[in-house]
């Protein structure tokens, strides 16, 4: 995952038998949408479903797992993006997590979700794939590959949490202690990157890098981090994760606020501030109030997490400035706005989600071929010259999943 404002950086059961078992389970026209692909759950005919979001779903993933999975042959990974002079042979893990999501995401879809449950469990043990333990012990998700599948890479703090909140759904989904055990493992991971350097600026927060040369600690990684840690805390009711996740969250608001709902990107440890601000970094500090509200009862959680939601919706629906985010990072923001609406509801939660998706449904998408085409960036204008990327097309397939959930389900985003 990528905290800087450069959206590239150097890195050191097959989906379709689910998606065919609930395509008689659909039938939903999409009104003023482009056109499905044919044999997409769009086209199917059969008993109603529960919304429109749900057939968009599963079409955008049915794209997803026709154009960028690899199957079997491929070790159950995924491409980077549809570009056949890719250097890549697989996704780095970033993308491999996403697309997971995706699977794990559609399970809450009511009536059918169970049908991708084979899927979701697949992506999940995939997560191995990009497991390894360095000379000295220490251990990680690599942001690709290792041995014998590639050539290894770097552990990234914020791959590893978002890996962690992968498991965190798994188990809640499942209820399988395994899922929360791996869970657990992941946030160990990241924590190591807690920087304890007393002379730096703002002491604390988590580094980006598992590395001696790691200069950044990021809104992202420190925000997310405190996200899995309310999960962990709500879960196990471990003292110890109630006591990370403050620090963490205590740590965003100190040190990279920048208004209500809005974050700096990270600090440097020359004491530069980089001040892009992204969706995601807004929705992490979110969603970790909103659960730590649930967890512990304590108002000011709550209050903290409207008055976020609040702020951050001003500025983000405003002049275009939603629609210019990369969709991954507004798939983040929405889940967690979703997931406050399931315990305090406002209905611009839901109208600033179900605006973009109705957007970029229409505006994004190649009818064609069900894929997403954005800018180089990942957000804005539709761009047929750019190829389909995983990212983007499982961001798409996560966020109209989540709307078709039952609202009562929401509580569950992770």
């Amino acid at each position: 995952m990528k905290p800087m404002t450069s959206m590239t950086r150097s890195r050191s059961v097959t989906a379709a038998t689910a998606s065919l078992a609930v395509l008689a389970a659909i039938v939903v026209p999409v009104s003023g949408a482009s056109a499905a692909p044919s044999g997409t759950a769009a086209e199917t005919t059969g008993s109603a479903a529960a919304s429109p979001w749900s057939s968009r779903a599963i079409a955008s993933y049915d794209a997803l797992q026709d154009h960028l999975y690899l199957g079997a042959p491929g070790h159950g990974l995924y491409r980077e993006n549809t570009d056949p002079q890719s250097p890549n042979p697989y996704s780095y893990l970033w993308e491999y997590r996403e697309a997971a999501q995706a699977s794990l995401d559609l399970q809450g879809l009511p009536g059918v979700g169970p049908a991708f449950a084979n899927s979701a469990a697949a992506r999940v043990a995939g997560f191995e794939h990009y497991y390894a333990v360095k000379p000295g012990g220490r251990a990680g998700y690599e942001s690709y590959l290792p041995a014998p599948l590639g050539s290894g890479g770097d552990v990234y703090y914020d791959d590893n949490t978002v890996v962690g909140l992968s498991f965190v759904s798994q188990y809640q989904a499942t209820h399988d202690a395994a899922a929360l055990d791996q869970a657990r493992a992941a946030f160990d991971i990241a924590v190591r990157g807690w920087n304890t350097d007393p002379t730096l600026a703002c002491p604390g927060g988590l580094d980006w890098i598992d590395t001696p040369g790691n200069t950044t600690r990021g809104a992202n990684i420190t925000g997310l981090a405190a996200q899995l840690a309310a999960h962990l805390y709500e879960e196990t009711r471990e003292p110890a994760y109630l006591s990370w996740s403050t620090r963490l969250y205590d740590w965003n608001e100190t040190c990279l606020k920048a208004g209500e709902g809005l974050y700096q990107n990270s600090r440097h440890d020359d004491g530069t501030v980089d001040p892009t601000l992204w969706t995601y970094n807004s929705g992490a500090m979110i969603g970790t109030a909103a659960i730590l509200y649930r967890a512990t009862g304590d108002p000011a959680y709550l209050t903290a997490a409207k008055a976020s939601a609040a702020g951050s919706l001003a500025y983000w629906t405003a002049e275009g400035r939603l629609q210019q985010q990369p969709a991954i990072f507004n798939s983040f923001y929405f889940k967690d706005l979703l997931l406050l609406d399931s315990i305090s509801h406002d209905p611009a939660y839901r109208e600033a989600v179900e605006g973009y998706a109705t957007v970029t449904w229409r505006s994004n998408r190649d009818p064609a071929t069900g894929l997403f085409h954005f800018q180089p960036s990942g957000g804005g204008d539709y761009d047929p010259t750019r190829p389909a990327a995983t990212l983007d097309q499982a961001a798409m397939v996560q966020i109209f999943a989540v709307l078709g959930w039952k609202p009562g389900a929401l509580g569950a985003v992770a």
